[in-house]
C-alpha cells in the first residue's frame, strides 16, 4: 500500500482564498480585519514564522502590524503592550509568539489578552468554551488539522483517533475538538503522552493517528494500522539539515491510507486558520 498524500498547501491556498473573500464582504460594511503580532527578542523562527504570517494578512486585504520588543525586554512592557493593543478598535486578532525569552512569563501576559481577540485560542476563556462544547476561538495548528481531515474525505465520526502528544497548543485541543458531537467530529480519541505504557498498542488501533510528540521520526509503520490516515504535526531538522516530522514517512507511507507530508502538510494549515480565526474575530465585533 502506498499511502494518498494529504496536500497541505493547495487546501491551505483554498482557506486563504476563502478568507481574501470575507476580506472583502465584510470590507462593503466598513471592516477591515486588523492582525497584531506582538514578537518578543530575537529567536530566528519566531521572526521567520511571524514575517510568513504577516504576509499571509496583507495578501488577505487585512491590515496587520508586528511589534517588535528586544530580548531584554520587562515583563511590564510586554503585560503594557498587550493591554494597549487589547484597547484599539482597529485590532480584531492579537498574536503572541511564543516561547517568550526566558525570564518572561508567557502565562502572565497571555492572561492580559483580551479573549475576544485571542485569535490563536489559548487564554483560558478560549480553552474553557473549547472544553464546553461550545469554541469560539480554536487553537489554529487544530483546527487546520480538523479542515484537512474534512477536505480529504477522512471518516472522522465513530472514528478511533488516537493523539501522540498533550500540549495546550496541539494535543489537548485537538483530542477535544474531535470528541465533539458534530457533524465533523464525534470520534473516539485516545490521548497518549510520555507516560503512556506501550504506546504502540496504542497507535496501532487508530483510524486516525495524530502525532505531534516532538520526536522525529517517533512513529514508524509497524506502529500504524494499515490503511489510517496519518497527520504528522512534528517538525524539525535532522543532521543533514532536512526538514523531518514526527513520523518516519518513509515506512509509514507504505503502511497508511493517507499521510500528511513534513513539509507540506499540517505547516501551511496553521497560518491559513490564523487567517480564518482573524477574520472570525473581526466579523464577531463588526
Amino acid at each position: 500500500m502506498t499511502a494518498q498524500i494529504i496536500d497541505g498547501k493547495a487546501i491551505a491556498k483554498q482557506v486563504r482564498e476563502d478568507v481574501a473573500r470575507g476580506v472583502s464582504a465584510l470590507g462593503e460594511r466598513g471592516v477591515v480585519p486588523g492582525l497584531a503580532a506582538v514578537l518578543v527578542g530575537d529567536d530566528p523562527a519566531s521572526s521567520v514564522y511571524v514575517a510568513s504570517k504577516e504576509k499571509a494578512a496583507k495578501a488577505a486585504g487585512m491590515n496587520s502590524w508586528v511589534y517588535r520588543l528586544g530580548s531584554d525586554a520587562s515583563q511590564a512592557e510586554v503585560d503594557g503592550l498587550m493591554r494597549k493593543l487589547g484597547g484599539d478598535d482597529k485590532v480584531h486578532g492579537i498574536l503572541l509568539q511564543l516561547p517568550l525569552p526566558k525570564g518572561l512569563s508567557s502565562e502572565a501576559a497571555l492572561d492580559l489578552l483580551d479573549p475576544s481577540k485571542d485569535i490563536d485560542g489559548l487564554t483560558a476563556e478560549s480553552a474553557g468554551l473549547l472544553a464546553l462544547g461550545k469554541p469560539r476561538f480554536v487553537p489554529c495548528t487544530p483546527l487546520g488539522i480538523q479542515v484537512l481531515l474534512d477536505s480529504s474525505g477522512t471518516k472522522v465520526e465513530s472514528s478511533e483517533v488516537v493523539v501522540v502528544g498533550r500540549t495546550k497548543l496541539v494535543g489537548r485541543p485537538i483530542s477535544i475538538l474531535l470528541s465533539l458531537k458534530a457533524d465533523t467530529a464525534n470520534a473516539t480519541v485516545t490521548l497518549c503522552h510520555t507516560g503512556t505504557t506501550d504506546l504502540a498498542h496504542h497507535t496501532r488501533q487508530a483510524d486516525i493517528l495524530v502525532v505531534a510528540a516532538g520526536v522525529p521520526k517517533g512513529i514508524t509503520g509497524d506502529m500504524i494500522k494499515p490503511g489510517a490516515t496519518v497527520i504528522d504535526v512534528g517538525i524539525s531538522r535532522g543532521p543533514d539539515g532536512k526538514l523531518l516530522g514526527d513520523v518516519d514517512f518513509a515506512t509509514a507511507s507504505q503502511v497508511a491510507g493517507a499521510i500528511t507530508p513534513v513539509p507540506g502538510g499540517v505547516g501551511p494549515m496553521t497560518v491559513a486558520m490564523l487567517m480564518s480565526n482573524t477574520l472570525k474575530a473581526a466579523d464577531l465585533r463588526a
